[in-house]
């Protein structure tokens, strides 16, 4: 019989976006690596910093990005209480990855959860419900037209080059003025917002996956400098690039 909450500690490959969907309550977590995570006309990048909540019977999208560890957690909706939200992604600290940690010794094949194991995952549970009070803001919204879907596509495979919105309407066969309106109308914000958000993005998996340089990762994005790259990130993350990086430089035991 499968235990009322148990962990998925396993490291998978780079993979494609393959669908999945769980009768159970699930807390998406790599302790390495990088995970993207699309639902809901919604898409973020889920590197060790960052964990999501994700309620039972969401159909969700996940890309592995780079080699990843995981240490997911299933809940059974009767073990927990069903969180609010559909679906919300937010940063971890450093009590939740502890607690994660500890979870790892009980999968799907263990026995009946011991009163000490019940207590250890009833007490994730609770701390990963109120980090998903404050959800994360560097998300990027779908667009739902084919017109701007193919202008995402563009400004995501030349965002690190000198774009112009000009350039990406051209590309499309749109006139400058009907592509903001859908960026606006489908996106709820700008070109220039949408290529900003799509650089943090690239530069959170970059600072992921590697140890390369903060700087060789700001350039790489498409920023000039990295007074400019610190100041964009942090605006969008509320840290600079070096706090986000040590946020998830943990170990996996």
């Amino acid at each position: 019989m499968t235990p009322d909450a148990y962990c998925i500690h396993s490291t998978f490959e780079p993979s494609g976006p393959s669908e999945f969907q769980t009768d159970r309550h699930y807390l998406l977590y790599a302790l390495k690596g990088t995970l993207r995570l699309e639902a809901q006309g919604k898409r973020w990048t889920l590197p060790p910093a960052r964990a999501a909540l994700i309620k039972s019977g969401c159909p969700i999208i996940i890309t592995v990005l780079s080699k990843l560890t995981s240490a997911s957690v299933l809940f059974s909706p009767d073990f927990i209480p069903t969180p609010e939200r559909a679906l919300t992604v937010f940063d971890m600290t450093p009590l939740a990855r502890e607690l994660i940690a500890e979870c790892r010794i009980w999968g799907a094949d263990s026995d009946p959860l011991t009163p000490y194991a019940r207590q250890i995952f009833a007490t994730l549970a609770e701390v990963t419900r109120q980090l998903s009070e404050s959800p994360s803001r560097c998300v990027l919204p779908s667009p739902t037209s084919r017109e701007l879907c193919k202008a995402l596509t563009l400004t995501e495979a030349q965002s690190h080059h000198s774009l112009t919105f000009k350039e990406v309407a051209q590309d499309c066969g749109q006139s400058p003025r009907a592509l903001s309106r859908r960026f606006a109308e489908e996106m709820g914000m700008t070109w220039s917002e949408a290529l900003r958000r799509i650089r943090i993005i690239q530069a959170i998996e970059a600072l992921a996956a590697s140890n390369t340089s903060i700087t060789e990762i700001a350039l790489s994005v498409g920023y000039s400098s990295l007074s400019g790259f610190n100041a964009a990130f942090r605006e969008v993350m509320d840290m600079t690039p070096s706090q986000y990086r040590a946020s998830f430089t943990i170990s996996d035991g």
